[in-house]
Formats: structure tokens, C-alpha cells, sequence
């Protein structure tokens, strides 16, 4: 893979801004043609494949923000001279070629795409057809930023490919792939990874849990619910469980409180057993796979636990291990809590709905990561680089 300097890769950026601009109304003429075609009874997937003229706005702006961070290229991690004379040095390198596969977003062509490309990686999209006019018209824009910078536009390309042929590709690439990226649903990210021959970084469902404690500020922990549940259901930062503390003072007036309050802005409630007694006309879960399934709806599950271990134990089974909060007033439980749960991001007295590489200080990201390796988390631009070993010696041999 041919390294590109830092400022070549940045007049590209430019280009992408001032082309997307340029192109404004074509995007969003585009993207009705798909709007159209969608079936509008998964409201998330199609909150996901709206580009209107704000969401236009955010792809300008991640960009600017790439643009403007350091080059994660070439970075010296360490550097040793050994006893031998041998000095070992260990630099960030790019992956090669990063496959993205995902589904709906149009504005995942953008953002997954300048970040891979700022740290130079090659990158394949291979976009869902729900969104393929609107990822046309975006690969013109890159090929167009490439050809006006004098690079091939094989840097950026979508795959055309169908279900059978993507099955296909994944299992005997015609190009050699380094790295694989798929952001969806749990059924993309299981058909990827019975696929895929290379290396796979889970982008991973959210099934978030919050757990209401026995000393929690209740105004808070109402506050939080309803931002984590309601302020955006498609992503994957959105609250699903809510386990409430049996001891909770009050607890069967709060469990009526939060029900009416859930009630108010369309949330659907389904309930365990023990809530049930309280919140009778409520709906019962129907079994045990409603405890692992990421809703991306207007639903909320609420069940009553006693103490922080059945807590603990709960998220660690049922979890994504993408995002799970806290809300108490004890420092300690929360420390026990945050270091004992087994997620990408946990949080004390906050909303899950800040697991996001623009809110966590990382800038634009490519996904939010539930793996262990290489990274957890935000996938922004630090993290879209492995390493390389540079070892200099003078004719030296091991004996």
C-alpha cells in the first residue's frame, strides 16, 4: 500500500467538503429515490437512511474534523537499542485494505470512509440496497476528490454485489482484505463472521442495560431513562433494560410513576414477573430471548433485581457489552459496578446515550467496537492503525 503524505490525503478532504456542498441538492435528490422505495415499517433502519440537509451538514463536518487531526500514521510507539546494538523501533502502520459493510446509513459512505482513507488505508463499502442511489451518488463525489487530487479512485469504491455474491466474495476475495467492519444488525454481523476469511472488528448490537439503585437520585434516573430510551431509538447506544432495585424507597409509587411517564411519550413496557404484581396491566416478557434482543423501537424492559451482584451477573448474561449506566449516589457501588461490568463503556449518573466517538472526544468514528481486539469502543482515527517493528542493525546475526 502506497503511503500518501499527509497533505495530499488532506487536499482530498478539501475536495470531499467543497464537492458535497456543491452537490448538496443532487444527495438529497437521490436519497428520496431510496426513501421511496423503503418500507417504512422499521422506523429505525429508516430514521438511519434519511440524508436530509442537517445530516449533509454532519457529513461536511466530519470530514473538517478528520482534516484537521493528526495524521495516525507512522507514529513511533517505542524505541529500545539492545544490549546487542540492535535499536527496535515500533511505529503505526496502516491495515491495507478495510472492507465496511453496513446497512442503510448513506452517511456511513462518508464518515467510515474518511477516516479509513485519512489513515491510509484502501477502503471497500459494500453498502445495503436500501441505500443505493444515495451511495452512488456519494462514491461519485469520492471518485471525483480523488481524480481532482490525481489518485486512481480505486482508493474508495462500493462493491455491487448481491447477498450471494458478497457470501462469496467474503469466503474467496478477488483483492486481498486486511480488515473487515460490518455495521448492522446481529444477523449482518453473524453472516459476516460465518463468511469472512480475514479478520472481522464486531461492530456490535446495543441491548444497553441501566440499573436504578437503591439510593438513586430518582429525579436523575428518570431524567436519564428517558433521554437513553427516546432521544434517538436507531442507535445503538439507545437504552433497552431497565433494572430496578427492589428497596428502592417508594418502590411500587415509583414503579407506577416510571410507567405512566414511559406511558406519556409512546414507550412501549414489558415487565418480569415480580413488576408484573405492581404494574398489572403492563406486558409480561414472553421468554427469555426478549432479555438479549437490541429493541431500535419505542420498547423498554423492566425487571426488578435485589442488589448490585444479581446486577452485575444480569448485564454480564443478557448484555451486547456496548453501554451500561449506573445511577446512585454511592461512589462505591458505582466503582464495584463500572469495573465489574464487562462493557465497551459504562457509565455512573449518566446516559448511554454518549457512547459516540464525537461525544467521548474521539471525533468522527467508523463504529463503535464490542470486541477486545485490537480496540473497545469508539473506532475513530487513532484507532484505524496496527503496527510495524523497524529493527536497524550492522550485519547482525542471532547465536
Amino acid at each position: 500500500m502506497k503511503l500518501l503524505d499527509t497533505n495530499k490525503k488532506n487536499q482530498v478532504l478539501q475536495s470531499m467538503m467543497d464537492i458535497i456542498e456543491k452537490r448538496r441538492a443532487e444527495i438529497i435528490e437521490e436519497n428520496k429515490k431510496d426513501l421511496e422505495a423503503f418500507d417504512r415499517d422499521d422506523q429505525a433502519l429508516y430514521d438511519r437512511l434519511v440524508v436530509n440537509e442537517a445530516k449533509i451538514d454532519g457529513m461536511i463536518q466530519a470530514i473538517k474534523e478528520v482534516k484537521e487531526q493528526e495524521d495516525p500514521v507512522g507514529k513511533e510507539i517505542s524505541s529500545i537499542t539492545l544490549d546487542s546494538g540492535l535499536k527496535v523501533t515500533n511505529k503505526t502502520d496502516p491495515f491495507g485494505t478495510i472492507l465496511i459493510i453496513y446497512e442503510s446509513r448513506p452517511d456511513v459512505t462518508i464518515e467510515a470512509a474518511v477516516l479509513a482513507f485519512k489513515a491510509n488505508n484502501k477502503i471497500l463499502l459494500k453498502g445495503g440496497k436500501e441505500a443505493i442511489n444515495s451511495n452512488l451518488i456519494l462514491e461519485k463525489c469520492w471518485h471525483e476528490a480523488l481524480a481532482e487530487n490525481d489518485l486512481d479512485k480505486d482508493w474508495i469504491k462500493l462493491l455491487h454485489l448481491k447477498r450471494e455474491e458478497t457470501q462469496e466474495f467474503l469466503r474467496n476475495p478477488t483483492e486481498k482484505i486486511d480488515l473487515i467492519v460490518p455495521r448492522g444488525s446481529e444477523r449482518l454481523i453473524k453472516f459476516v463472521k460465518d463468511h469472512a476469511t480475514c479478520a472481522v472488528l464486531i461492530s456490535g448490537r446495543g441491548n444497553n442495560f441501566l440499573y436504578v439503585a437503591e439510593d438513586a437520585n430518582w429525579e436523575k434516573a428518570v431524567k436519564v431513562i428517558i433521554n437513553a430510551k427516546t432521544e434517538k431509538i436507531s442507535g445503538c447506544n439507545a437504552l433497552d433494560k431497565v433494572l430496578i432495585d427492589k428497596n428502592i424507597p417508594n418502590y411500587e409509587a415509583k414503579l407506577k410513576e416510571i410507567q405512566e411517564i414511559l406511558s406519556g411519550v409512546n414507550v412501549e413496557i414489558v415487565v418480569d414477573e415480580k413488576i408484573g404484581k405492581t404494574l398489572t396491566n403492563a406486558s409480561k416478557i414472553p421468554n427469555e430471548d426478549t432479555w438479549y434482543e437490541e429493541f431500535l423501537a419505542m420498547k423498554i424492559l423492566l425487571a426488578e433485581v435485589d442488589g448490585l451482584d444479581e446486577v452485575i451477573d444480569t448485564i454480564n448474561k443478557y448484555s451486547g457489552g456496548h453501554s451500561a449506566s449506573i445511577l446512585t449516589e454511592s461512589k462505591e457501588k458505582a466503582a464495584k459496578f463500572m469495573e465489574q461490568i464487562d462493557s465497551a463503556a459504562v457509565y455512573h449518573n449518566a446516559s448511554t446515550r454518549f457512547t459516540d466517538g464525537g461525544q467521548m472526544g474521539v471525533g468522527a468514528e467508523l463504529a463503535i467496537s464490542t470486541d477486545k481486539l485490537h480496540h473497545r469502543g469508539p473506532l475513530g482515527l487513532k484507532q484505524l492503525v496496527t503496527n510495524k517493528y523497524y529493527v536497524y542493525g550492522d550485519g547482525h546475526v542471532r547465536v
